[in-house]
């Protein structure tokens, strides 16, 4: 006969195990390390928060810190491998099995350690792919998380960063897993309760608060001439004939050049009003300007941005907020929203190759994904019509039935022909078939694939991929905005003509735009200081940005 309480079993030897390290539900950080080595236990699947920006790094680092010889073998999915604990783990034998979506400031190292097989990958995942995995055959058996603060009963408030809290408690909790919090502070009361204390076995008082990562913070001031001239064509050749309203930017310095110059150029283009009014983004400091000058009607964010509570507190109009006043984020719903509410992403990359494939592996970096994957797809499901979808769908394919065709998500990269250290962003082969090939993965890590790019804007113009009708015509329409590189310089000069006559590429020229007027004057706030004055105050950035 079948024993059908082996998981419940299971967690009650773990919570024993753990509270004779325990007061009630809190453990004492002097205590943490022998804890962990209880509860848990070799070839775990173990999900530690690790995520976009939030850390459990008192947690990350015991973890770190436990004895090879006892626990070995973890298997680790969780979506940001974020701090050098993360990778330390593996380095010392700890763990062994790796599934993420975004690793960031340690995609070097990452990339070390995958080719010299110090990881077992199993994928690389967008947070949507990873999160929906925990529910079904990546299941955590213990959950380290972060919050803010907690009572004694284990009732968490995770103040405005809760991102990925919510999907990883349930998935470990509900399927009797462990979950153990790292907070602030122990309290008596929280200001409010965002995971109940129901669903939380153990809580860590780490006496200061958990790092968070400004990850969407970029410096006006790093902005080059050449970022506000593709900016200047993606409002005026994607955004505006579109009339893109609802939508998601990725990290750079092109989109934040984007949302600097709706105030200033979009203004000038009289477009206030026709673009950009409905975000899925977290609370980028270089939208300040668009939303103080009445652009922006609503955002709903992943998470949240250091130095931008206060700000958001005092726009509530703008972002979702709680009663008492901090940001509501939750990047499930916010993904979600991005795949079926959102008619455009727009995004850059490390690579593009002659299809229109995309992706930020290279040899050297694994950055991971994120939720590029999920923002920059044509989902399948949607169905409600909305004019950007329907105008992309229509040029997709003209001569369908209008009542039958389906409409298409604007999918945009935007970039310079030559990137960091001079590396081109245009490529025959990409370097993620590289990995695939060294590490004998089934599939290599495509960030974007080719069917959902629409257009690729860099500084020589826009290539309309929708309006390609052959392979061919694909390839030399990404050719024919490649620059002064190999694929660049390789183009058929007359079919390239021949597209531009067409409008399949544009030119700043064919725009009404003098690449002499991409000047930085252009921009609502030039400094993360000009950004402070303009919020009146409500943003603080992070120390590190401070240069007054």
């Amino acid at each position: 006969m079948n024993d059908w309480g082996m998981q419940k079993a299971a967690l009650g030897e773990r919570l024993a195990a753990g509270r004779r390290y325990a007061e009630g539900k809190v453990v004492p950080l002097s205590s943490l390390p022998a804890f962990l080595k209880t509860v848990v236990r070799s070839g775990d699947r173990v999900c530690l928060e690790g995520d976009n920006q939030k850390q459990a790094d008192i947690l990350a680092s015991a973890l770190a810190n436990l004895d090879p010889a006892e626990v070995h073998d973890l298997h680790m999915v969780q979506s940001g491998v974020v701090l050098p604990a993360h990778l330390d783990i593996f380095e010392k034998g700890i763990a062994r099995r790796l599934d993420f979506s975004y690793s960031g400031p340690q995609a070097a190292r990452i990339a070390k350690m995958l080719f010299g097989r110090k990881i077992e990958l199993g994928a690389v995942h967008t947070y949507l792919e990873l999160f929906a995995r925990y529910f079904i055959d990546l299941t955590p058996n213990v959950a380290l998380i972060a919050a803010v603060s907690a009572d004694k009963d284990g009732n968490l408030y995770t103040g405005p960063n809760t991102e990925d809290t919510p999907t990883v408690v349930e998935a470990t909790s509900y399927k009797n897993g462990l979950v153990v919090a790292q907070v602030t502070e122990i309290v008596d009361k929280v200001p409010r309760v965002d995971i109940p204390g129901d669903l939380v076995h153990f809580v860590v008082e780490a006496g200061r608060p958990f790092y968070v990562e400004p990850l969407f913070t970029r410096d006006p001031a790093a902005i080059t001439e050449t970022q506000i001239l593709t900016a200047m064509l993606a409002i005026k050749g994607i955004y505006a004939p579109y009339g893109v309203r609802r939508l998601n930017h990725g990290i750079g310095f092109n989109t934040a050049a984007i949302e600097l110059l709706l105030p200033t150029y979009g203004e000038k283009l009289g477009l206030k009003g026709k673009i950009c009014t409905h975000f899925a983004l977290n609370p980028h400091p270089t939208l300040i300007p668009a939303i103080e000058s009445g652009w922006v009607e609503q955002i709903h964010c992943f998470g949240s941005e250091v130095g931008m509570e206060d700000y958001v507190a005092g726009r509530s109009d703008i972002f979702f907020t709680g009663p008492d006043g901090s940001l509501r984020s939750n990047r499930a719903f916010c993904q979600t929203a991005g795949l079926y509410a959102c008619d455009m992403f727009i995004g850059s990359t490390l690579q593009i190759d002659l299809e229109g494939h995309s992706s930020t592996v290279t040899t050297s970096r694994i950055a991971g994904f994120g939720g590029a994957p999920n923002m920059g797809s044509d989902p399948r499901g949607r169905r409600h019509p909305s004019e950007p979808w329907l105008k992309a769908g229509a040029e997709a394919a003209p001569d369908a039935d209008a009542a039958l065709r389906r409409g298409r998500k604007l999918v945009v990269q935007i970039g310079e022909t030559f990137g960091e250290r001079n590396a081109p962003l245009f490529v025959e082969r990409l370097d993620a078939l590289e990995l695939a090939r060294e590490l004998k993965l089934d599939l290599a890590p495509v960030m974007v694939y080719s069917d959902d790019v629409t257009h690729i804007v860099t500084e020589e113009g826009i290539a309309n991929l929708l309006m390609c009708r052959t392979k061919d015509e694909r390839e030399q329409a990404i050719r024919g905005v490649a620059g002064y590189t190999g694929i660049g310089r390789a183009r058929d000069p007359k079919l390239v003509e021949q597209l531009r006559q067409r409008g399949v590429i544009q030119r700043p020229e064919d725009l009404g735009i003098d690449p002499l007027d991409a000047d930085r004057n252009l921009l609502a706030a030039r400094s993360i200081k000009d950004l402070m004055l303009a919020s009146g105050g409500l943003y603080r950035p992070p120390s590190r940005f401070r240069n007054w």
